[in-house]
């Protein structure tokens, strides 16, 4: 930390008790300063020939009936340690300036009027030497006397130290990493590559030291960085994402124990931060988005704030993940999780997805200008795809329609498998057994049955949760797949998928008899066609024996079946009956 020296004369203030201070000469005082609570016992040659102000407060004061002079100052900056200081250069006594009291001498000495045009080599004049030639050249300091000018404000704006503050560190904030020698606490050397630059200095070596400023100066701090220029959007993010985590407690962690002035704090901060998101795309994460977004749920902010998170997050919702988007709901609602916002963000890109299929129509499109692509497209399918399956396994009150609902906001966008879908059926299924099989029907439409992997379809036909006719027609496209792999399953003549009639028995003899007939042209018989023939045995035997009578009935499996991955062979558990018509075929 730079310091200024100032006087040569030893140091000869005392105190007498807490609210007396006087100086311990043989000549008598002759004028009384009252600064605050606190007196000070002084002589007037000293201070007159170096302040106008006690000039003129003493030339206003009457001496006819008393032998001391006797004057107030209760509104000097920085209360009587400045107005101390002030007095000790008065004297020439020695006094020592530094980055954490120059603010308040500054300040004090301007009130005092302590000018050039008083006596050169003024404290006015000094201070401003010291200020300019070693504070705003040191980063640390720099910060520290801005931290300072808050608690001097206005007279600190009135000469400039906040401005010139800010200035300096915008400055410096901007400067090449290769030229920084000074010291920062954001030491992240052994991360950075060293061809980086010379003294393994990130680019973003500032921040840390940013986030200790309050909001307002933080504020001012950042508005200057990119009003000057010199560093990139990313970089103002990362600062941004930095000082929330050391600002907002619920950003890091849930919690509910906050008094009401806490939040409000918080929530204030919250806001300030959304207002200070930098336009472009790819300035801050996906995931410090979805951060905000939670804590603006918890610390229940504007609609306003919460609008424009949604806007960004859905700008980039192909960068989320699925823990991203379980946020909490707030307290006395109807589920856990807020599936609504998830919808919204949805919406919000969908919505950039028109913007972009806009602008192919007019031939005006071009790289980088924010907007999603079909491998976008894709990833929130896969991304809602795997947010539905974990959903469903942890919100208990999430309703078939809600899931519908959800599923069906990115049903058309291009996947390279349903298998992700299947998954978040089969959870749903498996943890709401109490739907009806009317929603069941609803729910297994959304899934493409010629879009799963043969994994896929070897773990739904011995789905029990599945209802049938959705078993039925797996077969078929599968049995089709693999008579003529060049041809695209198409559904039978009898029904269509996503149809809503229900399956007969008369489909289901339809479909088998497609799969007899072609198998009959195989000449080949593998493990995989056999098992098949065991599950439609299986089948139609429930079929035959009257347990499935509305034609919609569930295939018996087994119950630990999971994902596709864990496929069990069914030939062992073939009934008496099914073996029966086996044996006689």
């Amino acid at each position: 930390m730079k310091f200024m020296k100032l006087g040569s004369k030893p140091d000869s203030f005392q105190s007498d008790e807490d609210c007396i201070r006087y100086v311990a000469t043989e000549l008598a005082t002759d004028v009384v300063v009252n600064v605050g609570d606190v007196k000070f016992y002084l002589h007037k040659f000293p201070l007159l020939s170096k302040s106008a102000r006690l000039q003129k407060l003493i030339a206003t004061t009457t001496t006819d009936e008393q032998s001391d002079d006797e004057i107030r100052i209760p509104d000097i900056p920085g209360g009587p340690p400045a107005f101390e200081i002030c007095a000790k250069f008065c004297y020439g006594m020695t006094v020592t300036l530094n980055a954490y009291n120059v603010v308040a001498v500054r300040c004090a000495a301007e009130y005092l009027e302590m000018y050039e045009s008083i006596e050169s080599g003024n404290l006015v004049y000094k201070i401003e030497v010291f200020l300019n030639s070693s504070v705003l050249r040191s980063w640390k300091d720099s910060i520290i006397v801005l931290q300072t000018t808050r608690s001097f404000y206005p007279w600190s704006e009135d000469v400039k130290i906040d401005v010139r503050c800010l200035e300096s560190i915008a400055l410096k904030a901007a400067m090449d990493p290769a030229r920084v020698d000074w010291s920062y606490t954001y030491n992240r050397r052994k991360l950075i590559p060293p061809e980086i630059n010379n003294n393994g200095v990130p680019r973003d070596w500032w921040i840390e030291d940013l986030a200790e400023l309050s909001i307002d100066l933080f504020k001012r701090v950042i508005w200057t960085i990119r009003r000057k220029g010199g560093v990139i959007p990313e970089v103002i993010g990362e600062a941004l994402e930095v000082y929330a985590a050391k600002r907002i407690p619920c950003f890091m962690i849930q919690n509910d124990d906050n008094d009401d002035e806490d939040v409000m704090e918080e929530r204030s901060l919250l806001e300030t931060l959304v207002s200070m998101l930098p336009s472009e795309k790819q300035s801050v994460s996906c995931g410090f988005l979805i951060k905000l977004l939670k804590c603006s749920v918890s610390l229940e902010c504007g609609e306003e704030e919460r609008k424009e998170l949604s806007r960004r997050i859905g700008e980039k919702l192909e960068e989320a993940n699925v823990a991203d988007l379980l946020i909490r709901a707030p307290e006395g609602g109807e589920t856990v999780y807020d599936i609504d916002i998830v919808e919204t963000l949805i919406d919000e890109f969908v919505t950039q997805t028109q913007k972009r299929d806009e602008l192919d129509c007019s031939d005006d499109i071009n790289e980088g200008n924010g907007f999603v692509s079909d491998s976008s497209k894709a990833n929130v399918a896969k991304l809602i795809d795997g947010y539905l399956a974990e959903i469903s396994r942890i919100e208990p009150n999430l309703s078939p329609l809600k899931f519908i609902t959800v599923a069906e906001k990115v049903s058309n966008f291009p996947r390279s498998s349903h298998d992700g879908v299947y998954r978040a059926i089969d959870m749903f299924l498996k943890q709401h057994p109490g739907i009806t099989k009317s929603e069941k029907k609803s729910i297994s439409r959304l899934m493409d049955c010629r879009k799963l992997s043969p994994e896929a379809c070897a773990h739904a036909v011995q789905n029990e949760r599945l209802p049938l006719r959705v078993v039925v027609q797996i077969l078929f496209f599968e049995q089709v797949r693999a008579t003529c792999p060049t041809t695209k399953p198409s559904l039978p003549p009898s029904g269509s998928h996503g149809s809503s009639r229900t399956t007969t028995e008369e489909e289901c003899d339809s479909v088998t008899a497609t799969e007899e007939t072609t198998t009959r042209d195989k000449t080949s018989s593998s493990e995989k066609s056999k098992a098949k023939g065991v599950v439609m045995s299986r089948i139609f035997s429930k079929l035959w024996t009257g347990k499935d009578k509305d034609g919609v009935g569930d295939l018996s499996s087994s119950d630990t079946s999971e994902s596709p991955g864990s496929v069990t062979t069914v030939g062992d558990k073939s009934t008496p009956s099914t073996r029966r018509r086996r044996s006689s075929s």
